[in-house]
């Protein structure tokens, strides 16, 4: 394998693909549309996919040889809401999807989704969204039950915004407000954790156009249920290693930056595989990638949901860091493609 890989990496096609995940909505429990559009990626690349029950996405590289499986997983599933009741106003009360702090949405665009495929554009708002109007607005504490959704139809009741067809259990997404710009910045919501899937779409982007085939087997599982906590809880038996590639966090005493690739060596669920985590740390150093070592107290990772289902596997943990993760979040191009050279360097030192 040739070092460095950086420059044979297609960066076009991987920020580009970037943008159409980005795009695409997708709260945990509503992945359709997006693993339809992994499909049709994966197909244009020329390998094998299968879809789990539950909806995650398994690609297939062939190995070399019979050797024990690598799998890799990032997840595609975001942040996002459901429509919890809809208030005698014609307002909605919304109950969130994941972990995120309600100020980092108020304000915030969102699509409402019916189950019969209408949408219908909103706005996030306290329930106290006006200075003009109300005293206390700026110490109003933002919870669950003091926010709401304004829809962007003409609704002043209950019964109106019921004959809209929505109804509560209805899926609510998030304007991603992608920005891509040419100093290599990218902020959006949802980096977490699309500019991970990007990543691994870019190493087979890469080895497709190289003719490379790594040594063992690598299965890249796409999971639709992480930011709940059981995106690849379930893995196949085959699998011995795997690596969450996931997005850095940023701040307090920890040192990865945007352009760099994390390199998580435990969170809230343990250490993560000595020897898996050194040899990133070694691969990394070879292949001169800009990269941290950091620990993660408030976080969890589709590797975790895979230990903690049983799974008899050694684990490690890497992505892009990201700045304000699960609000507005931002990376660097450097990063996304600083974590495919690593995962390739890594399937290909085997």
């Amino acid at each position: 394998m040739s070092s460095p890989l950086k420059p044979q990496l297609d960066g076009e096609y991987i920020i580009g693909f970037l943008k159409k995940l980005l795009l695409t909505p997708s709260p945990s429990g509503f992945c359709m549309e997006i693993m339809n559009l992994i499909g049709e990626e994966t197909s244009k690349l020329g390998y094998a996919l299968e879809m789990t029950p539950k909806g995650n996405a398994i690609i297939t590289i062939p190995g070399t040889q019979s050797k024990e499986t690598l799998a890799l997983t990032a997840h595609v599933d975001t942040l996002g809401a459901m429509v919890r009741s809809i208030k005698s106003t014609g307002m909605i009360r919304f109950t969130p999807i994941g972990g995120y702090a309600m100020h980092t949405v108020e304000g915030e665009y969102c699509v409402i989704h019916t189950r019969d495929g209408r949408t219908y554009e909103g706005t996030v708002l306290s329930t106290k969204p006006s200075v003009h109007v109300y005293p206390d607005v700026r110490d109003f504490k933002r919870e669950e039950v003091n926010m709401e959704i304004r829809i962007d139809e003409t609704v002043k009741t209950k019964e109106e915004t019921e004959k809209l067809g929505i109804s509560p259990g209805d899926f609510i997404s998030w304007e991603p407000r992608t920005r891509i710009q040419s100093n290599g910045w990218i902020k959006s919501r949802h980096l977490d954790d699309k500019a991970s899937v990007a990543a691994l779409f870019g190493l087979m982007e890469w080895m497709k156009r190289e003719g490379q085939t790594p040594a063992r087997p690598v299965k890249i599982i796409l999971s639709t249920y992480e930011e709940v906590g059981h995106g690849s809880s379930y893995i196949p038996p085959d699998i011995t290693e795997l690596i969450a590639v996931d997005m850095g966090a940023i701040g307090d005493d920890l040192t990865t930056t945007e352009q760099d690739v994390s390199i998580c060596a435990k969170d809230s669920t343990g250490p993560y595989d000595y020897n898996m985590t050194s040899k990133l740390i070694e691969l990394a150093k070879r292949e001169n990638i800009p990269y941290a070592v950091d620990i993660y107290p408030q976080y969890g990772s589709d590797a975790s949901a895979a230990l903690k289902g049983g799974s008899n596997i050694r684990a490690a943990l890497i992505g892009p860091g990201v700045h304000a993760s699960h609000g507005m979040e931002r990376t660097h191009t450097d990063a996304v493609m600083n974590t495919t050279v690593l995962l390739l360097a890594y399937i290909m030192d085997n």
